[in-house]
């Protein structure tokens, strides 16, 4: 196979493993809301209104069920790689420059990843663009297949 039609392939596929990206990161980012909210997964539940950890976990709660279902995906990016900068800037940064030495590996990756998000948008396999399809009145013209909503 040469290498631009194993290129073309790959690019073809963008759009599903942008989503796929997307559900991943949502599932993960979702998870550690709830453990901080309702102290599921080996986790205590964090004191209501403790700042700033509990509102943290409230918006990955919610920001992080957005990304996964592919709904306001920019929007609840935007503000989950925030919170993860904010995280990691005023607790981790202290203890050393790098990730792997201040126990910031989790919020650096996060805060990137939904920074992807925010530039490429959901990808495929979103709500909002299964949504927007099953809207589209008949007769009107539809996104090619795999193109990104």
């Amino acid at each position: 196979m040469s290498t631009a039609r194993l290129n073309d392939r790959l690019t073809r596929r963008q759009p599903l493993v942008l989503g796929l990206f997307r559900i991943v990161l949502g599932v993960l980012f979702t998870s550690e809301g709830a453990a901080t909210v309702f102290g599921v997964l080996d986790r205590r539940a964090g004191t209501v209104g403790d700042w700033p950890f509990w509102y943290a976990g409230v918006i990955e709660l919610v920001a992080g069920g957005l990304v996964l279902l592919g709904v306001a995906t920019r929007g609840a990016a935007f503000l989950s790689s925030g919170i993860m900068a904010f995280a990691y800037f005023t607790e981790h940064q202290g203890d050393g420059l790098f990730p792997l030495q201040n126990g910031g590996l989790a919020p650096a990756l996060f805060c990137w990843g939904f920074l992807l998000l925010v530039f490429f948008g959901p990808g495929a396999l979103s709500l909002a663009g299964l949504l927007r399809r099953g809207s589209t009145a008949p007769g009107a013209a539809r996104p090619a297949a795999g193109q990104v909503s």
